[in-house]
């Protein structure tokens, strides 16, 4: 592996989302402000949204790493689609409420009363949802009617919501879902990193694996790193760990943009299944694919039949060799002879 040949203690680019890679881009650093306002006013919802590999579950990581256990109790779902029942069977799990056997309105009474056992613990509730881009327009309504539960006049549990962009079409679509957008406290849409931040991100991590200056990237590299990944951190991960990994092979020191490009085209034709074929000298153009397939398919039967034929030719000699063999030796019996001399027929049976 690529970290080995660079004395690097783990790999720097992995696309596993973890909290000790965390780096401050401008996007990541106003959505943590956004958190940081909402889950201060202890109700309501909040919501997150950015494309795939814009660092979501990174950012709830790093916001569950930075949490007080001993103030705030967090319940975590991560679902691309799940129905309304479902989700409030997840809801209790998460309050360690057993459920087994009981309908909705006995559910929805337990869910309020495990909430009022962590109340009396000095602890709020935080529940927060993972790809919620899927959930059905129930499933959000049930989330609503959970956000009510209050004690004292204080709200019992809030709600992070985080999803693709799409999530805000859902939310603005239909009268249904008017009392929970008059519920979002704090919105951000994490954007893309700027290109001036691909080289501070990418210092970053390999600093965190024991990076000591090898390998390095020429700035023709880092630029070419940010056209072909658009500034999305997954993206720019894929892209850097292949850059290592190609470095690693080619025993490469520092990066250039030839180098970059290089192993872009490789993931193209990865994807795509083609690769460069060799150019045709144009004094020779290329016969139609059918013709090509059939001549070679001609040759190959011509050589089978020639190949047939030897041998046969060969098994031919062979008999009539033995047959003068066990003539002689019949004739040798019969007279009681002296022993023929078999040397001519030995030559020609080998």
């Amino acid at each position: 592996m690529y970290d080995d040949h660079y004395g690097l203690s783990e790999r720097p680019f992995q696309l596993t989302p973890d909290p000790k890679f965390w780096f401050d881009t401008a996007t990541h650093r106003k959505a943590m402000a956004y958190l940081g306002y909402g889950l201060s006013q202890g109700e309501g919802f909040i919501v997150i949204t950015g494309d795939p590999g814009a660092g979501k579950t990174t950012l709830i990581g790093h916001l569950t790493a930075q949490i007080d256990p001993e103030r705030l109790n967090v319940i975590k779902i991560v679902t691309t689609r799940i129905e309304p029942d479902d989700l409030l069977h997840l809801v209790a799990a998460g309050l360690d409420v057993k459920t087994d056997g009981m309908g909705k309105a006995q559910l929805l009474t337990e869910i309020e009363r495990g909430l009022h056992r962590v109340a009396r613990t000095g602890k709020r509730s935080l529940l927060i949802v993972d790809e919620a881009q899927g959930l059905p327009v129930g499933s959000l309504e049930e989330l609503r009617m959970l956000s009510n539960f209050q004690a004292g006049g204080h709200p019992l549990l809030q709600i992070l919501l985080v999803g693709q962009p799409e999530f805000r079409d859902v939310m603005q679509g239909g009268d249904r879902l008017e009392q929970l957008r008059q519920r979002v406290i704090a919105m951000h849409h994490l954007d893309p990193m700027g290109p001036d931040e691909v080289e501070d991100y990418l210092v970053h991590r390999l600093s965190v694996v024991g990076w000591q200056g090898r390998p390095d990237f020429t700035q023709e590299a880092v630029d070419a790193l940010y056209r072909h990944s658009g500034g999305v951190p997954r993206r720019l991960n894929q892209l850097a760990g292949r850059v290592m990994l190609f470095g690693a092979i080619e025993n490469i020191d520092c990066f250039g943009e030839d180098d970059v490009n290089a192993v872009v085209a490789d993931l193209e034709a990865d994807m795509t299944g083609h690769t460069e074929k060799p150019a045709v000298e144009a004094s020779a153009p290329a016969a139609p694919p059918q013709q090509v397939a059939d001549a070679a398919s001609r040759e190959q039967v011509e050589a089978l039949t020639r190949q047939i034929a030897t041998i046969e030719n060969r098994l031919e000699e062979q008999d009539k060799a033995l047959r003068r063999v066990l003539t002689l030796l019949v004739d040798w019996i019969e007279s009681d002879a002296s022993r023929p001399d078999l040397s001519a027929i030995r030559g020609s049976a080998a």
